[in-house]
């Protein structure tokens, strides 16, 4: 089984990336970490879906049917829902209701399902309209900025827009850029050294539980279908 994947990445502060990818047999991928919110629409056999999907603590796997097409959206990390605060949503997420091929329904209001191109267009409507929010302070400290405020109003916040920690959310961006230097043919030893690991058990633990993947399978597109744009990459 394929899951063909393309990403850009967006202008837009709001947006970390959209993406599509297809599905082309019936079976299970291995989903990774993420400290990401996002959006998730996708067609199948003429029926059609959208769902919110949090943040992701662990490597785990899920059913991916055959024939469908989906369209996402990557939210920037710190970015929330209205409707529900984001530490509900870790490690699940929400099926939206009442969704056709044109429309979705989100926070009470019906909203026009994007397609790749035009994600950002939606965002900023959905911005207008209070749906989203953002705490401005997660985007300061993944910066490497100290905000004036103590190490514990730091914390509270970040847990509250992002429902996770600081830590956590370090080591799981972490992991993600290791898979990714790995599957782009690096050396299990260089990217420990690149990325501050203590050695190469401490990656391999990381990629076990953040990916799902060892280092040597993901240098060799071993272990099946997989949630991680290894493949086409394009820019805005």
């Amino acid at each position: 089984m394929r899951l063909r994947f393309e990403t850009r990445t967006s202008d837009s502060p709001w947006v970390d990336g959209v993406w599509t990818c297809t599905s082309e047999r019936v079976t299970t991928m291995t989903s990774v970490a993420g400290a990401r919110l996002g959006l998730v629409y996708w067609q199948r056999d003429g029926a059609a879906f959208a769902a919110v999907t949090g943040p992701e603590t662990r490597t785990g796997t899920a059913p991916v049917p055959e024939g469908a097409v989906f369209t996402g959206i990557d939210f920037a990390v710190g970015t929330s829902l209205r409707m529900t605060p984001t530490a509900e949503l870790l490690d699940g997420g929400v099926t939206l209701p009442d969704t056709s091929r044109r429309t979705f329904r989100l926070d009470g209001a019906r909203w026009e399902t994007p397609g790749p191109d035009d994600a950002e267009a939606l965002v900023d409507r959905l911005v207008r309209a209070g749906v989203l929010d953002r705490e401005p302070l997660v985007a300061d400290v993944l910066r490497g900025h100290r905000p004036d405020v103590s190490r514990r109003t730091v914390e509270r916040r970040f847990r509250a827009a992002t429902g996770l920690t600081r830590g956590a959310v370090r080591q799981i961006e972490r992991a993600r850029t290791a898979a990714h230097l790995l599957a782009a043919g690096g050396q299990a030893a260089d990217v420990a050294a690149e990325l501050d690991y203590f050695d190469e058990p401490h990656l391999a633990r990381a990629l076990r539980t953040y990916v799902g993947r060892t280092a040597r399978q993901l240098r060799e597109g071993a272990g099946g279908a997989i949630a991680l744009d290894v493949g086409q990459r394009r820019t805005s």
